[in-house]
């Protein structure tokens, strides 16, 4: 009951601040170009309360997932979340009122669809920019030795030659140097050879180490040369295991502790992940620890979100704040907006090349579930993290050119200029009622897979 209480108040809040934010983007453009905005509303109604100020109703609605803004002129389904259409008529009145939408240029009725969807991208990138400015957590280190836990194959630190196990001794002339000054060394000798000692297996190990190009960017860390950190001193501890994964197929656990991993410890799960890119889909055989005892499983990752995973959540080491400065963080950000704004896309072309299973997708129930997790997990990246995706995908759906979405309103105002008339309201009708229908099927659909999911239906079947 707890999990589904923090679930549910996880989502409508979630979904809730980018449906609002989605429908402010309408709403201001809107308002630029003097359209008539009839109600601005938080819910949907019933309505509870509000105040008018001016033309406008701004006000509180009882269904709290959340909210929409009416126009004057908004006659379809794909303007105004409505499915209740007007008659040729009053559509015609309409048009000689100067306050009606249907009345404004179609360049600006297209601009107020594209409102939203803006208002989206800038919400996830000011989401970013808050918490790469002003929080940033970076793991706590416990290892005191500078100790390298992975090294990704074909990396400027695999050709120096490091291996998993090293100690840096000596790092461009700093002795018994921290993760930070071998980082901030690298940043001073970008491009050029810097000397290394390290003790392998109690020897002492020189050799050199060509630092790339990339130590010139503001988000480089050691990992881009593929030196993955030890920060922590003990194995890899399961947080919470996704339903139908490969981790929960091999048998783990929330609380178990992953010892190794093919023969090799991993003690961060960024290491863990970075190894998984390397054996990509071939079955790892992992030592885990419960109750004291260590059981072998073997699990096979599966490629999520193009990348290669077995499915569980860590339980988060100690972090720090180490906020960036501005220039830096707008960089992150912007590149986190920028990784996730093909998402949409990616998962589309899996689909239609077979490469994806439509039962994969997430619906509401599995942001839901994901946003009850990131509530409830340690420090504050999940839920930015989860905000800001959500946020720039809900604006790439929008833009979609299918009707009823923003982007099939688009493409109809587009199609209507090249015309230089407008379409039949019959022929408009006719298609947002066809997009209706198939999108509350396969709403339907995702709702169920969601359900299907759920551990009260996984664990009973056969």
């Amino acid at each position: 009951m707890h999990q589904f209480l923090v679930s549910t108040v996880a989502f409508i809040v979630l979904v809730g601040v980018m449906i609002v934010v989605h429908e402010f983007g309408h709403f201001l453009v809107a308002k630029l170009c003097g359209v008539r905005i009839e109600r601005f509303s938080v819910g949907f109604p019933p309505r509870l309360f509000g105040v008018q100020i001016g033309e406008t109703d701004y006000c509180i609605s009882a269904i709290p997932v959340g909210g929409y803004v009416k126009m004057t002129g908004e006659n379809l389904p794909g303007e105004n979340l409505s499915i209740e259409g007007a008659g040729a008529e009053a559509v015609e009145a309409q048009k000689a009122d100067p306050g009606a939408l249907t009345s404004h240029p179609r360049w600006q009725r297209m601009l107020i669809g594209v409102a939203g969807p803006a208002a989206n991208f800038a919400l996830a990138l000011a989401l970013m920019l808050i918490y790469f400015g002003f929080i940033n957590e970076v793991p706590s280190v416990q290892v005191k030795s500078t100790t390298v836990e992975w090294v990704t194959p074909d990396s400027a630190a695999a050709a120096a030659g490091f291996q998993p196990g090293d100690v840096i001794r000596s790092f461009d002339g700093v002795a018994n140097p921290s993760w930070e000054q071998v980082a901030e060394h690298m940043v001073l000798n970008v491009n050029q050879y810097v000397a290394v000692t390290v003790e392998r297996a109690g020897k002492t190990v020189s050799f050199s180490l060509h630092v790339p190009s990339s130590a010139k960017d503001d988000d480089f860390d050691v990992s881009n040369a593929g030196l993955l950190p030890q920060y922590l001193p003990g194995p890899i501890q399961v947080s919470a295991v996704q339903a139908g994964t490969p981790a929960a197929e091999a048998g783990l656990r929330a609380g178990d502790k992953i010892v190794s991993v093919n023969g090799h410890p991993f003690h961060f799960v960024d290491s863990f992940a970075a190894y998984l890119q390397t054996t990509k889909n071939q079955p790892v055989h992992l030592e885990v620890e419960r109750d004291g005892k260590i059981l072998p499983m073997v699990a096979t990752p599966e490629e999520i979100d193009s990348r290669w995973m077995l499915g569980f959540s860590e339980i988060l080491p100690p972090y720090h704040h180490q906020p960036l400065r501005l220039g830096a963080a707008w960089t992150k950000s912007v590149a986190f907006c920028d990784d996730n704004s093909m998402l949409v896309f990616e998962v589309l072309e899996r689909l239609f090349t077979h490469r994806f299973a439509v039962s994969q997708l997430m619906g509401p129930v599995g942001i839901a579930q994901a946003a009850g997790e990131a509530a409830e997990t340690q420090g504050w990246y999940p839920k930015f993290y989860l905000a800001g995706v959500i946020s720039v995908n809900l604006g790439i759906l929008n833009l979609l050119p299918f009707p009823i979405l923003d982007g099939g309103m688009i493409l109809l105002l587009a199609i209507e200029a090249g015309l230089r008339h407008d379409i039949s309201l019959n022929v408009k009708e006719r298609v947002y009622q066809a997009a209706f229908v198939v999108l509350m099927v396969f709403f339907v659909f995702i709702i169920f897979n969601d359900v299907s999911k759920l551990p009260v239906f996984t664990h009973v079947k056969p």
